[in-house]
């Protein structure tokens, strides 16, 4: 009994050793854990998962049903709780049918522009005629390549024979903030009053004059997109 005694006594150094070991690999585990998820973090792997998901409109479990993955797991991924493998990765990415590099590019900021009123610069409708039919300023002149135009325009009082057509491509949409305005758009005429919007085809020749004798405004957005606005 003595002996087993001693004999367990002898052993104890060596167990604590190796707990020790063991304790030094955990903490070395969780230190290379931590780097890799601020190495992983620039990247939003997780964010980029949700959107993938959601742009599909699909739920957790029907991804899952997709990789084979546990919706669980894909939970703890999209949260970046865990972090994907690449074989992982690599499945996730053949449901939504994009290569594996699109989780490691970083994302375009997104377009933000403001446009103070101080920046803005009241231009005429048309410099080289003596009247002007209205004064516009651009809403969004430091976007570049922008998918629309957007001015505010201030239309000034004038007579019939001197209002003037014009026309683009695309469409253009008007909406009046103030003041009465009088649109002529092709051979038809259209009187619109404070709040009303209209839609038209601004391949139409299409003229403005104000009706109104107090201010006139209007918030006027253009596109050059061809899409035809009739049934």
């Amino acid at each position: 009994m003595f002996y087993c005694k001693e004999q367990r006594r002898n052993r104890f150094p060596g167990e604590k050793k190796a707990a020790a070991r063991s304790r030094l690999r955990k903490t070395d585990f969780m230190n290379e854990s931590k780097t890799i998820a601020e190495g992983l973090g620039k990247y939003a792997i997780g964010a980029k998962l949700r959107r993938l998901r959601l742009r599909k409109s699909m739920g957790l479990l029907e991804l899952s049903r997709h990789t084979g993955l546990s919706p669980a797991l894909l939970s703890k991924l999209e949260r970046d709780v865990m972090h994907p493998t690449l074989p992982t990765l690599l499945r996730i990415a053949m449901v939504f049918s994009v290569d594996l590099g699109y989780f490691f590019v970083p994302e375009p900021k997104p377009v933000l522009e403001i446009v103070r009123k101080s920046e803005r610069i009241q231009f005429p409708d048309s410099p080289e005629n003596k009247i002007t039919c209205f004064h516009f300023e651009s809403l969004d002149f430091p976007v570049p390549e922008r998918a629309l135009n957007s001015y505010l325009a201030e239309f000034e009082p004038m007579e019939i024979k001197d209002s003037r057509c014009h026309q683009h491509p695309g469409i253009e949409l008007l909406y009046l903030i103030s003041g009465k305005l009088e649109l002529r758009i092709g051979d038809a005429k259209h009187e619109l009053s404070e709040g009303d919007a209209i839609y038209f085809d601004s391949t139409v020749p299409h003229s403005y004059r104000r009706i109104a004798a107090k201010r006139t405004a209007a918030l006027v957005v253009t596109t050059n997109v061809a899409k035809a606005i009739r049934p």
